[in-house]
C-alpha cells in the first residue's frame, strides 16, 4: 500500500472482464419520429456514462449492462453466472438514436417460447422505447441485425404531455416514466400490444378527497426527479421522488397511491432532491431503507445523502409510513456515482473512491464509515505513478545491486516494469493495446489476441528499445516513464467506474468499470494487523497474537510505524535523474542523516517506553509468528472448477501476500538498524544474537514464503512448447476432462496465473461450511476463508500430508508445475527453497534435510535443463546446463538420495530412473551418473552428458571391485572392459559433438575395449572428413604411436570409396599424413592415384569441369614428382595398384549421374594405362607435360587426351599450334624429341607461325595447320583487305615469330631461312621483317663478302632471286660490295688474305639473266636496264678490286 491507512477493504479485479469479444448487432427501427424534437431541450435525459447489474432466477444468471457516453447509441450486455468462468463474449446493441442512461433487464414471467427468456427495456433520447425478447449470447455470433420480430418499439411522443422526460425505471411487463409536468406514465410494455386498451396508466390521486384537496391548495405537482421499482412479498410497488421532496408509494397492480411522503420539511426548507435509491426488504422487521440525494441549499454547491426507513406492514392491516431521517451523509470527493443499500449498509461509489456506511448506531458496531482501496491507487503506485521519483529510486536501487555489472542494469529495470505491468489487475487488454498505438505499434485484432503474455513482451520491448536510442540507464527508465504514464492515463480512461454490482442474496458488492467488472472484498484480520488497525482485529485474531498487556500493544504499534517509516525512507533516500549531480549528492547525504537520527531517536524512545530489548523482541517475535501462513484442516471437495470465486480467491491472495511482505520486509529494515546500532541505543551482545538467531532466520522463512506466494498468485502461465513433443503429447489431454482441456489451453495467457494451475490441478480445497453457495457472487467476508486455504495449501500442503515443512512441499509445488510445462516458475521456486536450505548453520539441520534436498536438486536440475532446451540465447542457455550439471552432481552426493528419488511419481512427467535402491553409494553414483548423461543426450547437451560419463568412469573401478551382491556389480550384466569401452565411447560421441578433437582421440585411445575404440577411430575419420577439420590428423598434434597404421588403413578405405569431387580429398590428406610420417613413397603413391582418379573423371566432364579437373591433376602430379624428389635417387620411383578399380563406379557411386551405355562404349576405344608399370621421375615428367598440354587445350575448348606417356600423338603439335600455345609446344618438342626430329618439328612449327603471320589466306590451304580462306580474296592484294582485328591479331603472331625464333634457332640455325622461304612463298610481294632480315645480315661492318651460317645474307640473296624480288637483292648484293670496299686501312690486309672474300656468283649470274630476260620480254624494261647497269658497275669496281687484292697476294706469297 501507498501509505497506511484505515482501509476496510480492497477491490477485486475479476480476470477475463477485461478481453471481452463483442458480438455487434443492429437493432432495427420502424418508428417514423427517430429525431429528437426541435424543443431546445431533450425530450429524455442525455447519455452519461452508466451501467448497472441485473439478477435473474435461482441460480441467478447475472446481467451487466453499460453505455458509454463516447458511444451514445450502443448498449454493451455481458452475461455470465458466478459458478462459470467470467464470460470472454459479450452483446453490443447499436440502436439509431443515442440512449437515455436506462436499461432494464429481465425474465419473463410465463415464458411463451424457451428460445427469448429475458425481455430488455431501452429509451433513446428520442422518446422511442425499446422492448427487446434476449436469450443467450453466444446465439448472437453469427447475426449482424436484431430479428425484428423479437424488437418492440414506440414512441412515448404520442402518448401523453409528460413534457421531458425527467426519469425512468422498469418492471417485468412494465416501463414507468416520469416527466417535468410532475406525471407518472406507465406503459403495459410486455403483456400489451401499443394499440390494446390500458397499454397506457397515468397515475392519478383519483380519490375524492384528494381531488377536492388539489382544487384547494391549487398546488402545482413537482417535477418528478427519480422512479424506483420495488418488488416485496409478491407485490409490486412504485416510489416517486418529486423535486420539491414529495416521496410517494404506488401500487403497480391496481394503480393506486399507498403514501405521500414530504422529506422532513421543517429542515430542509428551499431543498431540492435528485435522486432516489431503495434497498433490499428485510422481511424480520418489514423496513425498507431509503437514500435521498438533495442539496440543502440552492446557494450551496455541496450534495447530501438522508437516509430514511420505509415500514411496510402487510399482515392483517395494511399500513405504510416513512420515518424521519436520522442519518445524512455529505457528499465529498468527486462527482457521486451510484449508490446501493442492504439492510444495514449503504455503498456509495464517488469519484474519487467507494465508501460504505452503516446504517447501525455506531455504538452496535464501533464504526460509521469505511473506505475502501480502488484499482486507481494501486495501478498508480505499482506503475510509478504516485510518486514523480519512484521510477529514478528503482534505477538507483538497481545501481547499488549491480554496481560491478552494470550491463545488467537495464534488464533488470525493465524486467521490474513488465513484471509489474503484467500483474493481474494491472494489465487490462484493451489499454495495453491503445498504448501500443500511442507508441506507433499497430496491430490488428488477430495479431493482438493471438499474442501470448511473452509474445505481448517482446512487443513491449520492442517498443521501448525503439525510444530508447542512447541505451543508457537514464534513457530507459525515461522510456518506461513515459510508457507507463500513457498506459496509467489509458486505464483510466477505459476503467473508469460507471456503477456498482450489488447482489441481495448474498451481499456482494462490486464496480462495474467501463471494460472491466470487479468485487470488493474485506481486508483479512492480518492485513488490518499488518496496517496497524488493532481496534478493528477480531477475537480469533486477538487470540492468536496473545498480547499479554496493553504495554504490548502499544509497544507493537511503535514498532509497526518505525518499521513502516524505514521502509518507505530506505527506499527514497535517493533519486536519479537530476542534472545538478554534486546538488544531488548532498541532498542525498542530508536526507540519509535525517534518517539515521530519526531512526535513533525512534529506536531509542521505543527503548525507555520498553525499559528492556527483550520485550521489544518478544514482542516482535509473536507478531511474526503471527505472519506465519497460517495451516488451515481442509476438506476435499469435489474437482475445482475455474469459475468467478476461483478468480476473485486468487486476486485476493495475491494482495494479502503483497501486504504481508512489505510488512516483513519493513520489520526486517527495523531489525537490521537495530543490529546495527547495537550499543548505541543499549543493545547487549546478547540482544543482538537473540535478534540474528532467533528473529532473522524467521523473518527470512515468513519473507520466503509470502514472496512464493505473491508470485504464484501475480505470474502469468508459460505457454507450452509445441515444438516439444512430450508437450504435444500432453496437450492432448487423453484422459482428462472437457473442463480440464479447456483451462489447460489457457496456458500462456496474460491472466492465466501459477496459482490456477495449483488451484485446478488438484481436488477443490475451497470446501467450508462458511462459505457462502457458488451460485452467488461471494460477498466482501466470504473471501478469507478461501484466500486463508490457498495460502495454507501453497505453504503447508494437504492436511494428511506427513511432512509439513515447505522445502518439503515445495517439491510436490514443483512436479504440479513441471507437469504443465512451467519451467520458469520451477527455477524460480525450487531456486530460493534452496537457498533457504543453504542458510541453515547447523551440519545437523544440513543433514535433516538431506532428502527433501535431494529432491529438490534434481528436479531443479531437471527444469534448468528443460529450459535451456527450449532454445534461450546461446549465454543464458550455458548457465543454465552448468547450473543442472551441478544440481545433479549435488544431488547424487548427499546421503539417502537413492531412495529419496525413486518416490517421485510418474504423473510428475519426469523422466523415470529406473535405479534400485538395493545398492551400494557408488553403485547408485554410477547408475545415476548414466541416467543424467542419457538425459543430456537426449537434449543435445553434449557438453554436460561429457561430465556425467566421465563421472560415471570414476564410479566404474570401485564398483566393480566390490564382491559382495549389495554393491551393484552384477547389476552391470557385462564385463569391465565392456562398460569402460562403453563410456569411453559415449565420452569420444560427446566430446566429438562439441569438436574438442583433442579429447575425443585420447576417448579413443583410452577405449579398454579393442572393438568400440576401431569402431569409433572409423567414426572420428568420417567426422573429421564432414567438418573439413582434418588438418589435425596431419600436424603432428595427435600422438598416433600404435595407430598410425590404422589410421592410414582407415583413410586408404575412404579414399577408395570416396567420390573424386569430396572435400578435402582422402588422397590428399593421406599425402599430407604420409608426408608428415617422412613415407615420401608413399606420400607420392596416394597423390598420383588421385591423379588417376581424376583422370578417368575428366573423361565424363565437359571443358569448363575438365578443365579444373586436369588443374587438379596436375597439381597431384607436380605434389608427386616433388616426393620423389625427396627420396634416394635410386629408389626414386613408385608402382601404383589401384585396387578393385575395375569397378569403380559400381563401389562408391558419384552423386551425379553417370553418363550412358552409349556413351560408355563409344569411350572404350581409349585404353586403360597399365597400372601396375613401375613410374619414375621421368615417366610422370613426361605424363604432367601430356597433362599440361590437354589442360591448355582444355582451356581453349578443345577435347583431346592421350593413352600413352613415350611419345605424344601426332596431332598434337597441330593443335596447340593452332591454339597459339606456343610454349606448350615447344616444351612437347623438346620433351619428347632429339636430333633430326626435333629439327623437323621445329620447322613445322614455325612453317605454321609463318604462315598465320601472312595477311593472304589464299595459302592457308597449301598446310593443313592454317584456317582456310574464302574463295574471293586474291593473293595480291591480301593484304589491302585484312581488318584492323586482323592487323591487330597478325601483329601479335609477328611478335610471337620472333619472340621464338630468336629463342629456338640455336637448336635449328636454319630457321630463319625456313620462316623466310615460308613467306615469300605464301606472298611473293610480301616485305620481310626487318628483325628477319638483321638475322641474315648479321653485322655488316667488317664483314667480307655474303659468307656466313645456314642464315647467311647469300642464303637471303637467294631466296629474293628466288621468288623475282629482283630489286632486293640488287639492293643486298650492292650494299655487301660496297661493304666491302670501304674497309678501314686496317681491315685491308685481311681481306687480301687467300679465300677471304666469298660472293654467291653463281647466284648472281642467275640475276644477270633473270634482269636480261625481263628486258627481252618488254617487262619492266626501264627498271631493269637501271638495276642491270647499278649491277655491272659494281660488278666491275668488285672483280677490279679482287684483281689488285689477288696480285697484292701473289706479290706477298713471291716475296
Amino acid at each position: 500500500m501507498a501509505a497506511r491507512s484505515s482501509f476496510a477493504g480492497m477491490e477485486v479485479p475479476i480476470i477475463g472482464s477485461d478481453s471481452i469479444k463483442w458480438f455487434s448487432i443492429a437493432v432495427p427501427s420502424t418508428t417514423t419520429s427517430m429525431s429528437p424534437p426541435p424543443s431546445p431541450e431533450p425530450f429524455a435525459p442525455l447519455t452519461v456514462d452508466v451501467s448497472s447489474c441485473c439478477s435473474i432466477g435461482d441460480p441467478p444468471t447475472y446481467f451487466i449492462w453499460r453505455i458509454d457516453q463516447s458511444c451514445p447509441n450502443v448498449l454493451e450486455i455481458v452475461e455470465f453466472h458466478s459458478f462459470e468462468e467470467f464470460p470472454r463474449v459479450g452483446l453490443r446493441l447499436e440502436f439509431a438514436n443515442a440512449l437515455c442512461p436506462f436499461a432494464f433487464i429481465c425474465k419473463k414471467e410465463v415464458p411463451t417460447s424457451l428460445e427469448n427468456p429475458y425481455m430488455l427495456y431501452a429509451l433513446t433520447i428520442a422518446g422511442v422505447a425499446y422492448l427487446i425478447r434476449l436469450t443467450d449470447i453466444t446465439n448472437y455470433a453469427s447475426c449482424t441485425v436484431f430479428p425484428p420480430s423479437d424488437v418492440v418499439e414506440f414512441s412515448i411522443q404520442n402518448y401523453g404531455d409528460y413534457g421531458a422526460i425527467t426519469a425512468i425505471s422498469a418492471t417485468m411487463g412494465c416501463l414507468v416514466i416520469g416527466g417535468r409536468t410532475g406525471l407518472v406514465g406507465c406503459f403495459r410494455l410486455g403483456f400489451l400490444d401499443s394499440s390494446d386498451p390500458g397499454f397506457l396508466h397515468e397515475l392519478r390521486d383519483d380519490s375524492s378527497f384528494g381531488r377536492l384537496w388539489s382544487l384547494m391548495s391549487r398546488r402545482t405537482i413537482a417535477p418528478v426527479k427519480d422512479l424506483v421499482c420495488l418488488h416485496i412479498q409478491g407485490k409490486r410497488f412504485l416510489l416517486v421522488l418529486h423535486l420539491d421532496g414529495v416521496l410517494q408509494l404506488w401500487d403497480l397492480l391496481s394503480f393506486s397511491r399507498l403514501l405521500s411522503y414530504t422529506m422532513n420539511a421543517s429542515t430542509l426548507e428551499g431543498a431540492t432532491f435528485m435522486r432516489l435509491w431503495a434497498g433490499e426488504n428485510n422481511h424480520d422487521t418489514s423496513i425498507l431503507p431509503l437514500a435521498v440525494l438533495h442539496k440543502p441549499k440552492p446557494e450551496v454547491d455541496r450534495e447530501m445523502i438522508s437516509v430514511y426507513s420505509l415500514h411496510l406492514s402487510m399482515g392483517g392491516k395494511t399500513n405504510y409510513f416513512i420515518e424521519p431521517s436520522t442519518m445524512n451523509i455529505s457528499m465529498e470527493g468527486g462527482p457521486l456515482i451510484d449508490v446501493k443499500l442492504s439492510s444495514n449498509k449503504i455503498w456509495i461509489l464517488k469519484e474519487q473512491g467507494l465508501v460504505l456506511h452503516n446504517l447501525l448506531s455506531p455504538c452496535e458496531r464501533g464504526e460509521f464509515e469505511q473506505r475502501f482501496c480502488l484499482q486507481e491507487t494501486v495501478v498508480a503506485e505499482q506503475l510509478f505513478q504516485s510518486s514523480n521519483n519512484a521510477a529514478y529510486d528503482l534505477l538507483w536501487l538497481a545501481h547499488s545491486l549491480y554496481s560491478s555489472t552494470k550491463d545488467q542494469i537495464a534488464p533488470r529495470v525493465s524486467s521490474v516494469f513488465m513484471r509489474m505491468l503484467f500483474l493481474p489487475g494491472i494489465f487490462h487488454n484493451s489499454v495495453i493495446r491503445e498504448t501500443l498505438q500511442d507508441h506507433n505499434r499497430h496491430l490488428t485484432d488477430s495479431e493482438f489476441h493471438s499474442l501470448t503474455a511473452d509474445g505481448l513482451k517482446k512487443e513491449i520491448i520492442s517498443v521501448i528499445e525503439h525510444e530508447g536510442v542512447s541505451r543508457n540507464p537514464l534513457s530507459l527508465i525515461n522510456c518506461w516513464r513515459n510508457f507507463c504514464e500513457h498506459y496509467f492515463y489509458n486505464w483510466d480512461k477505459k476503467n473508469a467506474a460507471c456503477g456498482l454490482l450489488f447482489d441481495t442474496s448474498s451481499g456482494a458488492i462490486g464496480l462495474i468499470r467501463k471494460s472491466s467488472v470487479s468485487l470488493l472484498r474485506c481486508l483479512e484480520d492480518i492485513e488490518l494487523l499488518a496496517l496497524g488497525s488493532f481496534d478493528e482485529l477480531g477475537e480469533s485474531a486477538s487470540s492468536r497474537i496473545n498480547l499479554s498487556n496493553d504495554l504490548e500493544q502499544e509497544l507493537l504499534c511503535e514498532v509497526l510505524e518505525t518499521g513502516y517509516t524505514s521502509s518507505i525512507a530506505a527506499v527514497h533516500v535517493s533519486e536519479l535523474g537530476v542534472d545538478n549531480a554534486w546538488k544531488k549528492e548532498i541532498d542525498d547525504h542530508k536526507a540519509l542523516r535525517k534518517f539515521s537520527v530519526h531512526m535513533f531517536l525512534s529506536l531509542h524512545g521505543l527503548y525507555k517506553k520498553a525499559s528492556t530489548w527483550d520485550k521489544v523482541v518478544d514482542v516482535v517475535l509473536k507478531y511474526l509468528n503471527y505472519l506465519v501462513p497460517q495451516k488451515n484442516e481442509q476438506k476435499l471437495g469435489s474437482e475445482a472448477v475455474f469459475d468467478i470465486s476461483t478468480c476473485i480467491t486468487v486476486q485476493a491472495t495475491s494482495q494479502v501476500a503483497q501486504v504481508m511482505f512489505e510488512s516483513a520486509v519493513g520489520i526486517l529494515l527495523l531489525l537490521s538498524y537495530m543490529v546495527k546500532l547495537g550499543g548505541q541505543i543499549n543493545m547487549s551482545p546478547d540482544d543482538v544474537s537473540r535478534v540474528q538467531l532467533e528473529l532473522f532466520p524467521l523473518i527470512q522463512e515468513i519473507i520466503t514464503e509470502w514472496h512464493i506466494i505473491h508470485f504464484f498468485s501475480t505470474t502469468p502461465s508459460e505457454s507450452p512448447a509445441i515444438e516439444d513433443f512430450s508437450s504435444q503429447l500432453s496437450l492432448l489431454q487423453i484422459d482428462n476432462s472437457i473442463d480440464r482441456r479447456s483451462w489447460n489451453d489457457k496456458l500462456g495467457k496474460c491472466d492465466f496465473t501459477l496459482a490456477f494451475i495449483l488451484l485446478l490441478d488438484h481436488q477443490s480445497f475451497f470446501k467450508d461450511q462458511n462459505r457462502v453457495d457458488s451460485k452467488h457472487l461471494p460477498n466482501p467476508t466470504s473471501f478469507i476463508a478461501p484466500v486463508r486455504n490457498f495460502i495454507s495449501r501453497i505453504v503447508w500442503g494437504r492436511s494428511d500430508d506427513v511432512s509439513s515443512s515447505f522445502s518439503t512441499h515445495s517439491t510436490m509445488l514443483a512436479l504440479i508445475l513441471l507437469k504443465h510445462g512451467q519451467f520458469d516458475a520451477v527455477e524460480h521456486l525450487l531456486t530460493m527453497v534452496n537457498q533457504n536450505i543453504l542458510k541453515e548453520k547447523t551440519s545437523s539441520g544440513i543433514q535433516g534435510v538431506n532428502n527433501e534436498w535431494c529432491t529438490l536438486l534434481h528436479l531443479l536440475g531437471c527444469c534448468l535443463l528443460s529450459q535451456a532446451h527450449r532454445q534461450a540465447p546461446r549465454g543464458s542457455t550455458e548457465k543454465k546446463v552448468n547450473e543442472a550439471i551441478s544440481c545433479f552432481f549435488r544431488a547424487a552426493s548427499l546421503q539417502g538420495a537413492s531412495k529419496s528419488l525413486q518416490n517421485l511419481s510418474y504423473e510428475s512427467g519426469m523422466p523415470h530412473l529406473g535405479i534400485s535402491d538395493h545398492v551400494s553409494p557408488a553403485a547408485w553414483k554410477l547408475h545415476y551418473y548414466q541416467w543424467a548423461m542419457q538425459i543430456f543426450e537426449q537434449y543435445n547437451m553434449s557438453a554436460g552428458a561429457c561430465q556425467f560419463a566421465l563421472a560415471a568412469l570414476e564410479q566404474v573401478d570401485e564398483v566393480l571391485g566390490l564382491k559382495d551382491t549389495y554393491s551393484g556389480a552384477d547389476f552391470l550384466n557385462e564385463s569391465p572392459n565392456i562398460a569402460k569401452g562403453r563410456l569411453w565411447a559415449n565420452v569420444f560421441k560427446f566430446t566429438l559433438d562439441l569438436s574438442n578433437y583433442h579429447d575425443a582421440y585420447c576417448a579413443i585411445i583410452s577405449n579398454p575395449d579393442e572393438e568400440s575404440k576401431y569402431i569409433c577411430l572409423r567414426r572420428f575419420i568420417i567426422v573429421l572428413y564432414e567438418r573439413g577439420a582434418t588438418k589435425i590428423l596431419c600436424d603432428g598434434q595427435l600422438p598416433l604411436i600404435g595407430l598410425a597404421e590404422k589410421v592410414e588403413q582407415e583413410l586408404a578405405w575412404k579414399a577408395e570409396r570416396s567420390d573424386v569431387l569430396v572435400k578435402p580429398n582422402p588422397y590428399k590428406l593421406l599425402y599430407a599424413f604420409e608426408m608428415h610420417q617422412h613415407n615420401w613413397r608413399k606420400a607420392a603413391t596416394y597423390m598420383y592415384l588421385h591423379s588417376l582418379q581424376l583422370k578417368n573423371e575428366a573423361t565424363l566432364k565437359d571443358c569448363q569441369l575438365r578443365s579444373l579437373t586436369l588443374q587438379e591433376r596436375l597439381n597431384c602430379l607436380s605434389a608427386t614428382i616433388n616426393a620423389l624428389h625427396l627420396v634416394h635417387p635410386s629408389c626414386a620411383w613408385i608402382t601404383p595398384s589401384l585396387q578393385g578399380k575395375s569397378n569403380h563406379k559400381d563401389l562408391y557411386p558419384s552423386k551425379k549421374a553417370r553418363i550412358t551405355v552409349q556413351d560408355q562404349e563409344a569411350n572404350d576405344h581409349v585404353p586403360v594405362q597399365k597400372l601396375d608399370s613401375c613410374m619414375d621421375i621421368e615417366k610422370l615428367e613426361n605424363e604432367f607435360v601430356l597433362t599440361s598440354a590437354e589442360y591448355l587445350l582444355s582451356l581453349a575448348n578443345i577435347k583431346w587426351t592421350f593413352t600413352g606417356i613415350e611419345k605424344p600423338p601426332p596431332n598434337l603439335v597441330e593443335l596447340l599450334v593452332q591454339s597459339n600455345l606456343y610454349d606448350m609446344v615447344f616444351t612437347v618438342i623438346l620433351k619428347f624429341f632429339k636430333g633430326s626430329e626435333l629439327k623437323r618439328e621445329l620447322e613445322r612449327v614455325f612453317i605454321a607461325m609463318s604462315l598465320k603471320c601472312c595477311p593472304t589466306r589464299d595459302n592457308f590451304k597449301k598446310q593443313s595447320l592454317l584456317l582456310t580462306s574464302s574463295n574471293n580474296e586474291a593473293a595480291h592484294d591480301s593484304h589491302d583487305m585484312v581488318s584492323a582485328t586482323q592487323y591487330s591479331k597478325g601483329n601479335d603472331q609477328w611478335d610471337a615469330l620472333e619472340q621464338y625464333i630468336e629463342k629456338y634457332k640455336s637448336f635449328h640455325p636454319r630457321l630463319p631461312v625456313i620462316v623466310a622461304e615460308t613467306l615469300l612463298c605464301a606472298d611473293r610481294l610480301i616485305e620481310l621483317p626487318l628483325w628477319l632480315v638483321q638475322m641474315f645480315k648479321g653485322k655488316v661492318k667488317g664483314s667480307w663478302g655474303m659468307s656466313g651460317a645456314e642464315s647467311s645474307p647469300a642464303s637471303l640473296f637467294q631466296l629474293y632471286v628466288d621468288y623475282g624480288r629482283y630489286p632486293e637483292a640488287t639492293n643486298l648484293l650492292l650494299h655487301y660490295i660496297e661493304s666491302l670496299a670501304s674497309l678501314r686501312p686496317a681491315d685491308v690486309v685481311g681481306r687480301k688474305r687467300t679465300s677471304a672474300v666469298w660472293f654467291p656468283y653463281t647466284t648472281i649470274e642467275r640475276l644477270w639473266c633473270k634482269l636480261g630476260d625481263l628486258i627481252s620480254s618488254d617487262h619492266m624494261v626501264d627498271q631493269c636496264e637501271k638495276l642491270r647497269s647499278l649491277l655491272q658497275t659494281a660488278l666491275l669496281k668488285h672483280f677490279h678490286q679482287l684483281k689488285v687484292d689477288s696480285d697484292d697476294v701473289m706479290a706477298s706469297a713471291t716475296s
